[in-house]
């Protein structure tokens, strides 16, 4: 009898061969590959593109300012500092730091009885005075005395008068009032507390008329210029923009404390109420060039002690390179080097990138 082969056995039973099963695994698995996209893998290995925005290296003419903060404070000649016009006592204080006054408002009162005394003193010297001198002049006119004579008892009621002048006047300061419409930046008059001749009680300040006292520092003052323009931002965001104004006066003195030379700048226009004593920023042009080469400071990547950018070339593949940077202004960048003119940079979603990314970007 015939024994069937082992082949046909397995036709027989339904069975697929062993070598024949992996073989069909094998081109099934290929098979399966190519359908799903087997291209996705090559463009896997090639990167993906990466969506970023751009823009084009310019020439254009540039600000190189200084930054820095200051102090709003009152302009010199529009502040006062009131004390008191004779020793005397601080019976009421009437305002306190911050207040808005106007001229001619009561700000303290003092004892006054020691200003009324001295004026009715005064008044009775002077009156002696008056008419010693006029007795000199009778009996001069007599010969009976010396014109020297005449000329001392005049003297003494030029004197006398004099002193009339003050008593009487220190009596109307007996009650403390504002020389003119401002605000309170200062108050050290405490009721009951004795003070003397020129110590001060009261400060006041003129709101509209104000400067900004910058610290800038030394390297940096040496290159700034009177009238030079200023831009005022209330912080370091180029939106808050809080006026504009021009520098008044470089000081000459180096602060033994930070080294830093005070600034004042006069300023020309407020885009909102300037308070005395708020700190603000402040951008203080020191040159303009002309044709420079300028990015967005979001285009500027650190690296190591320096910066680099992305530039796209044609095939829309970002290329990381170094670049020197010369200055910043508003948001802008002065290149010295490493880019030229029409160069396209990659602005938003250069942080992270690499070097020979794909990039998919509107044109600029």
């Amino acid at each position: 009898m015939i024994r069937p082969s082992p082949r046909v056995r397995d036709r027989r039973s339904g069975r697929a061969p062993v070598r024949a099963l992996v073989l069909g695994v094998t081109i099934l698995t290929a098979a399966t590959l190519v359908a799903c996209g087997g291209g996705e893998a090559t463009e896997e290995e090639a990167g993906a593109a990466v969506a970023v925005r751009t823009e084009v290296v310019a020439v254009s003419d540039f600000t190189e300012s200084v930054s820095a903060i200051g102090e709003v404070t009152p302009r010199i000649g529009h502040v006062a500092a009131i004390g008191a016009p004779a020793p005397t006592r601080v019976t009421s204080v009437l305002v306190t730091s911050g207040d808005r006054v106007s001229m001619g408002a009561n700000l303290v009162d003092l004892e006054s009885s020691v200003f009324a005394s001295a004026a009715k003193g005064a008044r009775a010297t002077a009156e002696a005075a008056r008419q010693n001198a006029d007795r000199a002049r009778r009996l001069v006119d007599a010969g009976i005395l010396p014109r020297r004579d005449l000329e001392a008892a005049t003297a003494a009621l030029a004197a006398a008068d004099a002193d009339l002048v003050v008593a009487e006047r220190n009596v109307e300061l007996g009650m403390v009032r504002a020389p003119f419409d401002g605000v309170i930046t200062r108050v050290t008059a405490v009721v009951g507390a004795a003070v003397d001749v020129g110590d001060v009680l009261v400060e006041i300040a003129d709101p509209s008329a104000v400067d900004i006292l910058f610290a800038v520092p030394a390297n940096d003052a040496a290159r700034i210029r009177v009238g030079a323009v200023v831009q005022v931002r209330s912080d370091e965001g180029d939106s808050a923009v809080a006026g504009r104004g021009t520098v008044a006066e470089v000081g000459g003195v180096v602060d033994a404390v930070t080294r830093s030379v005070a600034v004042r700048v006069r300023v020309v226009t407020a885009l909102r109420p300037l308070r005395i004593g708020e700190m603000l920023s402040g951008d203080i042009t020191v040159a303009t060039i002309r044709a420079a080469l300028v990015v967005p400071v979001e285009a500027l990547v650190p690296d190591g002690d320096g910066f680099k950018v992305f530039v796209v070339d044609s095939a829309d593949v970002a290329h990381a390179q170094a670049v020197t940077v010369g200055a910043r202004h508003a948001g802008v960048a002065r290149l010295l080097g490493g880019v030229a003119a029409g160069d396209r940079v990659v602005t938003y979603g250069a942080y992270g990138m690499d070097d020979g990314a794909r990039v998919t970007a509107p044109k600029p």
